[in-house]
C-alpha cells in the first residue's frame, strides 16, 4: 500500500510539474550584455505566472526575420517577439503577426505616436518597447584641430555639412560618415519636410526638385570625397568602427551606440562630447526607429502571449530596462517622466542620454507602410547608389524609382 501511495504522489508531482505552460520570448542582439535583466524578467514573469515556465532566447538582427518565418511555419513559435518597426511592417505584409487586443487602459500606457508605427489598418500589431533619438558625438581634438569651436558643435544638417567639409580640408580626417546606405534617404525626406507619399498614400511624390537638391547635396559630398567610401556599403557599422578608431570627427549614433567607444577606445571616449543631432528646420522631426513586442502568427494561446508582450513592455520593466542600457527611453508616459532621464555627467554617456531626453518631443519613427515593401525598397537603393556612384542623375534616378513605385502602389 505504502508503494502505491508513493507511486500515486510522485505521478502527482510529475503530473504538476507537466502543466506547466512552456513560453518562450525572443529579443534582438541583447545578449551577453543586458543577460542580468532578461533573466530578471523571466524570473518575474514565473512568480506572477507560477502556470508558466518562460525562457529567453536572444537572435542576431540579421537573422531574425528568417527565423521567425520559420517558427511559424513549423507551427512552433514564440509566444512574443522584439522586432523592430520595420521588421514588423515586413511580417505584417507576409501574416507572420497576430493583431492584439488592448483596451482602452493598456493603450493609454503607451504616448499615441508609438502605438501609432505598430497600428496597421486600425490593427494593433505590437506594443512599443524603447527607443532612442539620434545625437551627434563628436571628438572635441579633431574639432579644435579643424579650427572648429568644440563648445560650438553643428546645429542644422546644412552646417554640419559645412563642419564636414572644413575637417576634411584642415586635418584629411572624415567629417562624418551619413546615414544614406538602403532606405534611409527615405527618412532623410521626412525629416527635411519633404513627403514621399501623397496624402493618399497610393502615391509617391519624392521626385521634386526638393528632393533632388537634397539627394544632389549628399552625393556632392560623396562625389568629392567629403564622406568614406564605403557609406553606401557598410554605413552605419562602418561609422562606429570609424569614431572608435579617432578616423572620424562626428557620430550620428543613438546614444546607446556611445557605450561601444567607451568599450572599443577609452582614449576617443575621453575627448569625446555630445551635441543633439542637427535638424533640417523645416522638418523638425527626428526618425527615431522603435522597437516592440509582437505576437506571431499560430501561438497557442494568444492571451498569454499577448499578456507577456504587455508585461514586458509595461512602465515598471520599460523603466528598469532604461535604467540597465543608460541609453534608451521608455515609450510608456509614466516611465518617461523619471528623473533618472534628467541626471547629465561629465562622461559622454551621461551627456547623450540627456541630450537624447531633451528630444524626445521631435521623435517620430517615420517607417512607412506601403505594399510589396521589399521589392519597392531593392529599387529604391539600387537607384540611389547609382546616382552616388555617378550612374545617373539624381533626377532621372529619383524619376525611376517613382515610377516604379507608383506602377506598384
Amino acid at each position: 500500500m505504502k508503494t502505491l501511495a508513493l507511486t500515486a504522489a510522485l505521478l502527482a508531482v510529475g503530473t504538476a510539474g507537466a502543466q506547466k505552460t512552456q513560453l518562450e520570448f525572443w529579443t534582438i542582439s541583447l545578449a551577453p550584455l543586458f543577460n542580468d535583466e532578461m533573466n530578471r524578467l523571466v524570473q518575474q514573469f514565473e512568480k506572477e505566472n507560477p502556470n508558466v515556465e518562460l525562457k529567453w532566447v536572444d537572435v542576431p538582427a540579421n537573422a531574425m526575420e528568417q527565423k521567425l518565418l520559420a517558427a511559424v511555419a513549423s507551427g512552433r513559435p514564440p509566444a512574443a517577439v522584439n522586432l523592430s518597426s520595420d521588421m514588423t511592417v515586413k511580417l505584417v505584409q507576409q501574416g507572420a503577426l497576430e493583431p492584439l487586443s488592448l483596451t482602452a487602459a493598456q493603450k493609454k500606457l503607451y504616448f499615441a505616436s508609438p502605438l501609432e508605427t505598430f497600428t496597421y489598418e486600425d490593427k494593433i500589431m505590437g506594443v512599443p518597447w524603447y527607443w532612442a533619438p539620434k545625437v551627434v558625438a563628436y571628438n572635441a581634438d579633431i574639432f579644435r584641430k579643424a579650427g572648429l569651436d568644440p563648445a560650438n558643435p553643428p546645429r542644422t544638417i546644412q552646417t554640419l555639412m559645412s563642419a564636414a567639409k572644413q575637417i576634411k580640408d584642415k586635418t584629411g580626417l572624415y567629417g562624418f560618415m551619413p546615414n544614406i546606405n538602403g532606405i534611409n534617404m527615405l527618412y532623410l525626406f521626412q525629416e527635411a519636410g519633404l513627403p514621399v507619399l501623397d496624402k493618399s498614400g497610393g502615391k509617391a511624390v519624392f521626385n521634386s526638385p526638393e528632393h533632388i537638391k537634397l539627394v544632389q547635396s549628399y552625393v556632392d559630398l560623396y562625389r568629392k570625397g567629403y564622406i568614406p567610401e564605403d557609406t553606401m556599403r557598410r554605413g552605419f557599422t562602418a561609422a562606429t568602427e570609424l569614431y572608435s578608431a579617432g578616423k572620424l570627427a562626428m557620430l550620428i549614433t543613438g546614444p546607446q551606440f556611445i557605450l561601444r567607444v567607451q568599450n572599443d577606445n577609452k582614449a576617443i571616449y575621453d575627448v569625446t562630447r555630445v551635441a543633439p543631432y542637427p535638424i533640417n528646420i523645416a522638418g523638425n522631426v527626428i526618425h527615431t526607429p522603435l522597437m516592440g513586442f509582437t505576437v506571431p502568427k499560430g501561438v497557442k494561446d494568444k492571451a498569454l502571449a499577448q499578456k507577456l508582450a504587455l508585461f514586458l513592455t509595461n512602465d515598471t520593466n520599460q523603466l528598469a530596462f532604461s535604467k540597465v542600457t543608460k541609453t534608451t527611453f521608455p515609450s510608456t508616459v509614466k516611465a518617461s517622466t523619471d528623473k533618472f532621464f534628467k541626471q547629465g555627467g561629465s562622461g559622454a554617456v551621461e551627456q547623450g542620454k540627456l541630450v537624447s531626453s531633451t528630444e524626445l518631443k521631435k521623435a517620430r519613427d517615420l517607417t512607412l507602410v506601403y505594399p510589396d515593401a521589399s521589392k519597392l525598397n531593392k529599387v529604391f537603393k539600387d537607384n540611389i547608389e547609382s546616382a552616388m556612384a555617378g550612374q545617373k542623375t539624381v533626377k532621372a534616378a529619383l524619376d525611376d524609382i517613382v515610377k516604379a513605385w507608383n506602377a506598384s502602389l
